[in-house]
């Protein structure tokens, strides 16, 4: 009998290690699949220079989340990225400092040309060729030329402030699913053979809403149901400050702060088009 339990602690310790091995193994793998080459073709967007493209660079650096995740002044802040440890389990957060994308001291984009901004922005990829892990690029992608175009604007003509590169803090478990695909970087998501789109008049209609439903489907895979939002003032009141039609706040990470700032005839597409149509 003892030499069984001897046999079993010692099979049991095997496995333990082969396990831990496994782990930290796919951690590495993790950390390897980060620093890979992604190679995209970049069509760089000229500089615009008109007042009129920053004016609606704000607009958009103010209402599309930009300013979410590097703050007002572009300095960049700190931001809790959610994420599921492993599936069914609760949801945990990984604490992310955007990077400074003024032209102050630690800021990144002092070396930027046209095809950088593109290349980040519209692609999830830094100049160096590396992913950027939580730059939400999948919902730029389909940003057409004109409004890349004024982000930039709007960017480049921000004050320099002091911040910092970004920093990141990654849990082994989210570098496990990361090597194994459960988590996925925004230049894997992206379609990156697709051309920029055509500039979409804005009008509060289905077709204008669905050239930004990238803002929402980017994180929610579908939206609805729409029932309890029957009518566009409810919805708007959802968005503008996080609060169900019952009065119920919604929790979690969804950026109210920034879609707030959304206009009138921006809402209005949404609604149509998450209504379908109607």
């Amino acid at each position: 009998m003892k030499k069984v339990l001897v046999a079993l602690v010692v099979v049991v310790a095997i496995l333990a290690a082969a396990a831990g091995a496994a782990v930290a193994g796919a951690a590495w793998l993790g950390e390897r699949k980060l620093a890979r080459f992604v190679d995209v073709r970049v069509v760089p967007v000229a500089y615009a220079k008109d007042p009129a493209a920053a004016k609606l660079g704000k607009h958009l650096f103010e209402s599309r989340g930009c300013a979410h995740c590097h703050g007002d002044d572009g300095r960049g802040i700190s931001v809790t990225i959610p994420f599921a440890a492993r599936p069914s389990a609760t949801v945990e957060g990984i604490e992310v400092r955007a990077p400074n994308i003024t032209r102050g001291p630690g800021g990144v984009v002092s070396d930027y040309n046209e095809g950088d901004w593109v290349r980040a922005i519209r692609h999830g990829v830094n100049p160096a060729g590396h992913a950027l892990l939580f730059m939400p690029s999948d919902a730029y992608n389909r940003m057409h030329d004109g409004e890349l175009a004024a982000v930039v604007a709007y960017v480049r003509s921000l004050p320099p402030v002091a911040g910092e590169s970004a920093t990141i803090s990654l849990p082994l478990a989210f570098k496990v699913r990361y090597a194994l695909g459960l988590e996925r970087d925004a230049s894997e998501k992206i379609d990156q053979r697709k051309p920029p789109p055509l500039p979409v008049a804005a009008s509060p209609n289905a077709a204008f809403g669905a050239y930004l439903a990238p803002l929402c489907t980017t994180c929610h895979a579908s939206v609805g149901p729409m029932e309890r939002y029957d009518t566009l003032e409810k919805f708007a009141t959802l968005v503008r400050t996080g609060r169900r039609p019952d009065g119920s706040e919604v929790a979690g990470a969804m950026p109210f702060l920034q879609l707030r700032n959304l206009d009138d005839v921006e809402l209005a597409a949404l609604y149509a088009h998450f209504r379908g149509g109607r």
